[in-house]
């Protein structure tokens, strides 16, 4: 792999800032917007050797330039950090009758794959991200090469064979990951290789790492690689397949800044999609306790590689509605929300790849979609704009036990701001009055107000120890609290 002459001094200044522990910038208050550059926005088409549309499982010409043209609609929409899956040079050829079009499948980690583009359009990426005030998140992977890498036949030693695999009691690290040429990072060689690749990226403006497949990759590198970047400023994002809160706050302990909570992710796919309670949710966020850093942790209806949310119904404009109630909900939450490319659109899809078709914008449009893109993007700044919502501490409150199927409230509070956040599961417009004591909470009286998510018609009131709520079925809203 190629070294640049920038390392050395790159490499010595990391080895003496881990002496110490510095605490990065906090991502509590960002909003990240995941992109699949091949299947986002196609910029040049001098790069679409192989394209195919029709099918599924080919290229489909999304590149960089097609990603840096649209970074102001992802501004627009009200993002602050944009997440790319990997755009590494992959293997030359299909696997499964797959091409590498996810970017998974590497067979150089410090190069940019040509269907992408080069080394200086992620630069020109970087650089139009930076002057839209949008972070980057790189998506980094360091579990294996794709199945057929030129370095799995120049380097075998770097691998775990079917020896080790045979015998180790860990399988889920030292076996292959759906066959991939699974990586030894106790390997001197490939730890090197894999920590030179995340200086590579970063000396090249990179923010943030999405680290791919942490479950499956040696826990003594992976603190190590957590020290070096937390000594340089870079924040970290786990990907642990179906992680719930305890082991998201395991990893957060062992160094990593986020991971996925894919527990909430399940209990909203099934709560305010599939109708099944809201007392899933309770759950989850019950043990919001658990967590060392509960204001990074990323928040998500759905990602590439789950069916998206859209699809839990198998009506368009139900599943349209129910992705809008899902958004709106997701913006009301602690964490860092996390908005795949076309769920603000509740884009329709099935598992891999009809998750991943390609996006559309503006003027492609149905009336039903640019409904659902105007409530993500007003949720969206209704967020930002409040420091309660972005920042403030989240407490649960005890919702009587005859209504947790159907109401989950909780308040956000910071600097003397409150606000009371309501999800209201029910099919009707409802009238809710419960005790003030009974939900563990003080309020002023106050007259009937409006919820701050326009276009909806929500109310509540505070009087004689009584909140009173006004909600519309299948939604969620959010009201300044005193």
């Amino acid at each position: 792999m190629r070294r640049l002459p920038l390392f050395g001094a790159l490499l010595a200044s990391l080895a003496g800032a881990q002496t110490s522990s510095p605490a990065l910038p906090s991502w509590e208050g960002q909003i990240i917007y995941q992109v699949m550059p091949d299947r986002f926005a196609d910029g040049n088409a001098s790069n679409n050797a192989g394209v195919d549309r029709s099918d599924p499982r080919a290229w489909h010409g999304g590149d960089l330039a097609g990603l840096t043209a649209k970074v102001p609609y992802i501004r627009g929409l009200g993002a602050t950090a944009v997440w790319l899956t990997p755009i590494y040079r992959q293997q030359a050829v299909n696997s499964f009758d797959t091409a590498p079009y996810h970017g998974y499948w590497p067979a150089d980690f410090r190069d940019v794959d040509p269907h992408f583009g080069t080394l200086a359009d992620f630069g020109a990426l970087v650089t139009a991200a930076r002057g839209a005030g949008l972070r980057v998140v790189l998506d980094q992977v360091i579990n294996h090469y794709g199945y057929a890498a030129e370095a799995v036949k120049q380097h075998p030693t770097w691998f775990n064979g079917q020896a080790e695999c045979d015998k180790t009691t860990n399988k889920d690290v030292d076996c292959p990951l759906a066959g991939l040429p699974d990586l030894k990072q106790s390997s001197p060689e490939v730890r090197d290789l894999l920590l030179g690749n995340a200086d590579f990226w970063r000396a090249r403006g990179v923010n943030a790492f999405r680290y791919d497949a942490i479950r499956h990759v040696e826990r003594p590198f992976l603190k190590d690689l957590l020290a070096r970047d937390r000594a340089a400023g870079t924040w970290t994002l786990g990907e642990w397949y179906g992680a719930d809160t305890g082991t998201v706050a395991e990893w957060q302990r062992e160094g990593f800044d986020s991971l996925f909570l894919f527990s909430l992710q399940e209990a909203m796919q099934k709560s305010l999609m599939g109708g099944q309670g809201l007392t899933q949710v309770a759950n989850v966020l019950s043990r919001q306790g658990e967590l060392v850093r509960p204001g990074e942790v990323a928040l998500f209806l759905d990602n590439h590689d789950l069916p998206r949310f859209a699809q839990g119904s198998l009506f368009e404009d139900e599943g349209q509605a129910r992705t809008r109630y899902g958004l709106r909900a997701l913006m009301t939450l602690k964490g860092v929300p996390v908005i795949w490319q076309g769920t603000e659109i509740a884009m329709r899809g099935g598992n891999d790849p009809d998750n991943r078709r390609d996006m559309r914008f503006e003027n492609e449009w149905t009336p039903g979609e640019k409904a659902v893109y105007g409530a993500a993007r007003d949720a969206i700044a209704v967020r930002k704009a409040s420091r309660a919502l972005s920042v403030g501490a989240q407490t649960l409150l005890s919702v009587p036990g005859a209504l947790q199927d159907d109401l989950l409230l909780l308040t956000r509070e910071v600097d003397g701001e409150r606000v009371l956040a309501a999800w209201h599961g029910g099919r009707e417009r409802k009238t809710y009055s419960v005790r003030l004591s009974t939900l563990g909470l003080t309020a002023a009286d106050g007259a009937v107000t409006r919820g701050l998510y326009a276009g909806q018609d929500a109310k509540m009131s505070v009087g004689g120890g009584w909140l009173h709520l006004s909600l519309p079925g299948k939604d969620a809203a959010v009201f300044g609290l005193k």
